[in-house]
């Protein structure tokens, strides 16, 4: 995450998963995984916040809070998250990680300190789970999060929630793969997706938490229609477990 992003479109759909998921009576614990900007522009994704005849019906209270950053001298910052309420109760991890393995031990024992008491850690890389060609502790893998970090904080009791870019391949057979990938990875037989127009979300399920976070996801979907996609197709995510379809290094 990068705070030159803050509140743009994809914001605006991800907090109102984060919502939602906080709707059903679970904590939810956010590791930013924040980077330093870039510089690069936004693509003029916030101009969103000047057409509310058409997107304040989603969540009118997180759409009137994100609109304060048209404000004169009001800075995209990801701090406004905590300062602003978008997500009830949560509790926030905001510290940089950079390229350097050694740093980035020291950065997710205090995050897993910080979060140790969240039903649901959501993780917010700039790009998503590891890649063959960026091992851990190399240039650009700040970017993003790791099989075995991931692992830790599933078998520590925690529902992990993860945000993943799209990679240029067929979104329609990327959604199960990676489903089934985290499944195998982390040992866990419920694992959700969210499809949005530009990323997705992954939810891997405790087993105590599966029936709440199920009915929670078929909430977000109705309340977001158009706009936020459940994988697989199903009411409630905790009447049919989730089939591991293998892992690749792919």
């Amino acid at each position: 995450m990068k705070n030159q992003y803050f509140g743009d479109i994809n914001d605006y759909r991800k907090y109102g998963l984060l919502r939602g998921l906080a709707d059903a009576g679970l904590s939810i614990g956010v590791c930013w995984l924040l980077t330093e900007d870039d510089g690069q522009g936004d693509g003029e994704l916030r101009r969103y916040l000047a057409k509310p005849s058409h997107w304040r019906r989603y969540d009118p209270e997180l759409y009137d809070r994100l609109q304060r950053l048209r404000h004169p001298g009001v800075q995209r910052d990801l701090r406004h998250a905590a300062e602003w309420e978008l997500v009830p109760g949560a509790i926030y991890f905001d510290e940089i990680v950079t390229d350097t393995e050694g740093q980035r031990d020291a950065y997710f024992d205090a995050a897993f300190e910080a979060l140790h008491g969240s039903d649901v850690i959501f993780f917010d890389p700039d790009i998503g789970i590891e890649v063959p060609s960026t091992g851990r502790g190399k240039r650009g893998s700040a970017s993003y999060i790791y099989w075995t970090e991931l692992r830790k904080a599933y078998v520590s009791g925690h529902s992990v929630l993860v945000y993943q870019h799209f990679p240029r391949v067929e979104r329609a057979r990327f959604v199960p793969f990676l489903a089934g990938r985290l499944g195998d990875e982390l040992g866990a037989r419920q694992v959700a997706g969210f499809t949005t127009p530009h990323v997705a979300f992954f939810l891997v399920q405790q087993p105590i938490h599966g029936e709440i976070l199920g009915k929670a996801a078929a909430v977000v979907e109705s309340t977001w229609r158009g706009q936020i996609k459940l994988w697989p197709p199903i009411s409630s995510l905790s009447t049919i477990p989730l089939q591991p379809i293998g892992s690749t290094d792919g």
